[in-house]
């Protein structure tokens, strides 16, 4: 199954989606925003992207520097908890077919995982 964590306000997830469904994909549309993945589901989205925590971070965003997540001790639960709590932290977006995930930056990303 194709999910795509979604958030219709970004250009870069509208444009991933778009490029989806150019191909003749209709993923699973996630609205990560307004459910937030739990800490377990992000986990798991880390296993499947092969990254971690702090690199599924957006540092720009204003709730990182109020949450004080540059600060390097923080352990990779309490950053996952802190994007279950305020998902707008995590990169988007993110699609996921099967065991495998990609972030759309650029969209065309997202093609190495179909």
């Amino acid at each position: 199954m194709l999910t795509i964590y979604h958030n219709p306000r970004c250009s870069k997830s509208r444009q991933t989606l778009s490029l989806l469904q150019d191909q003749g994909l209709e993923p699973e549309i996630v609205l990560y925003l307004e459910t937030a993945p739990s800490p377990e589901t992000i986990t798991l989205l880390l296993k499947k992207l092969g990254i971690g925590a702090r690199q599924l971070l957006r540092r720009g965003e204003q709730d990182y520097k109020d949450q004080r997540l540059a600060d390097a001790s923080l352990s990779e639960q309490q950053l996952i908890a802190a994007m279950a709590k305020y998902p707008k932290l995590i990169q988007r977006p993110i699609v996921v077919n099967g065991e495998r995930a990609a972030i759309g930056r650029p969209p065309e990303a997202v093609l190495e995982i179909i």
